[in-house]
């Protein structure tokens, strides 16, 4: 048995999986973000933990036979956050979260003291990586940052806690604007402009190698053996990608989960940081993966749900699916920056509008155009990466995330995109399955025994009619952002 452990960002979720292929279960406990200020987004580790003792208590309780043959952990985590630890390895502060968009002005002096920085990270400075936190860190909170004696990323906090070791792994490590993508190694430069050097992160490994073995007294506990291994386990992208079988060029995902994501995989190193588009190491060795991110995807849907008093996502997405064409059509324009905005915009000061709402819109036609609005993001975000477009006879793309259960979100996106899409079986708990998997590579199996794509429950292939009325209105949308720039 393998167990992965994916730390989410509204919740822990465990998955246990079989050396036939086959999930046998899974366990999960919920969390909450803490918003202190406007654009601030931030979580106690402690509640991590809390979390992932809530669930194996749970699987325990449910599995015991099961749960006593696990072999090896994998990690999976939200990407960027900052845990700040001082030389007793004690959390300093909250972790500063992904999509807390404080640090603005510390991207544009971190880019200035380090003019080569894109060269070297394959990334444009943006507030939701790792090192502007820490700049802001270092000029708002001085006393807390003279005391910090490692920095670590949330997954990689979670490893700690079971191995008693600070490692982490090349595609988490991506995202903090500290490695040398290309080299997959740290970079002294990078670290110097925040402040801090080598001594302060921890040791790299890659995601299909053991970081260690559980903490005997821990193992004790949880009723394992202290022989279980840990694997390095990857970014949550990273591990998904791993986790349907994304592994080859070409190959990729479009998720849909509180962020939306398109990612597909290289076998080598590509930047583009003018586009704001996401060059990262992928999660197994001499891999790497482009990807465009936005920073709210289900959970525009899920706030729409919230504030019109639905009762349901999913009730709500079926009054989507009966909406005919004119009412589509006619449907007010969505802005989803309701966290600001990554690809293609770069913008943390971006905001969610309405534009061409009219007194005869109702609960449902907003909640196509919130669906529709993410659609046209992650539709930049292609763009972004394929400036031509998918090009003929490209793979499909594998479909994951909360909102991917929804059929009219998929065929709307496959629409969109003009890609094939396929739902796999187990798409809501990718990332999980794919720290499961780097788990059972950590103990020797081969990435063609382990990384196999999973089979689709359902393929949504581009609608040319749905095309020709989303064409136009993208093209209302793409005019939306540079009107509007200037009063967000």
């Amino acid at each position: 048995m393998f167990l992965g452990i994916d730390l989410g960002t509204s919740a822990i979720k465990l998955l246990l999986l079989d050396d036939a292929h086959q999930i046998r279960a899974v366990a999960d406990a919920p969390l909450t973000l803490q918003r202190p200020h406007p654009s601030w987004s931030e979580q106690d580790p402690q509640a991590w933990w809390l979390a992932v003792e809530q669930a194996v208590a749970q699987m325990r309780a449910q599995h015991p036979a099961l749960w006593s043959r696990i072999q090896a952990i994998g990690l999976s985590g939200q990407m960027h956050g900052a845990v700040a630890l001082d030389a007793q390895s004690q959390v300093l502060r909250p972790a500063i979260l992904w999509n807390d968009g404080r640090s603005s002005a510390q991207c544009l002096a971190l880019e200035a003291a380090v003019p080569q920085s894109r060269a070297i990270t394959g990334n444009l400075a943006m507030p939701g990586f790792t090192a502007p936190k820490l700049l802001w860190m270092r000029e708002h909170e001085p006393a807390l940052f003279a005391q910090i004696r490692s920095v670590l990323l949330p997954k990689d906090w979670l490893g700690l806690q079971l191995t008693g070791e600070a490692v982490s792994e090349m595609s988490d490590a991506a995202g903090t604007l500290w490695l040398d993508v290309a080299a997959r190694a740290w970079s002294p430069a990078m670290l110097q402009a925040c402040g801090l050097t080598i001594s302060h992160m921890p040791r790299l490994i890659e995601g299909s190698q053991s970081r260690g073995t559980l903490l005997p007294a821990l193992a004790q506990r949880w009723g394992l053996s202290a022989s279980v291994i840990v694997a390095g386990g990857g970014g949550d992208n990273a591990a998904s990608a791993v986790g349907v079988g994304a592994t080859r060029p070409g190959e990729g995902f479009v998720s849909l989960g509180t962020s939306g994501v398109v990612f597909l995989a290289g076998d080598a190193y590509q930047a583009a940081p003018e586009l704001a588009v996401h060059a990262f190491a992928h999660a197994l060795p001499g891999r790497w993966h482009q990807m465009s991110v936005m920073l709210s995807a289900a959970s525009a849907f899920g706030w729409i749900t919230q504030i019109t008093g639905s009762s349901n996502e999913a009730q709500l997405a079926q009054t989507v699916q009966a909406l005919d064409a004119t009412r589509r059509a006619q449907a007010p324009l969505f802005l989803p920056y309701l966290s600001g905005e990554r690809t293609p915009h770069n913008n943390p000061q971006a905001s969610g509008s309405f534009v061409g709402l009219r007194s005869e819109h109702g609960v449902a036609d907003l909640a196509y155009s919130v669906m529709e609005g993410v659609a046209f993001g992650l539709m930049d975000g292609q763009a972004a990466m394929c400036p031509q477009g998918p090009g003929q006879g490209a793979p499909a793309l594998h479909l994951v995330g909360g909102g991917a259960r929804s059929d009219a979100w998929a065929q709307l996106l496959a629409s969109g995109l003009q890609r094939r899409l396929q739902r796999p079986a187990g798409a809501q708990a990718a990332a999980a399955l794919g720290a499961a998997r780097l788990a059972w590579m950590a103990l020797g199996a081969s990435e063609a025994e382990v990384c196999t794509a999973l089979p689709a429950t359902a393929t949504f292939t581009p609608d040319a009619a749905q095309a020709d009325l989303l064409a136009p209105r993208y093209a209302r949308f793409r005019a939306m952002y540079p009107a509007l720039q200037t009063h967000f």
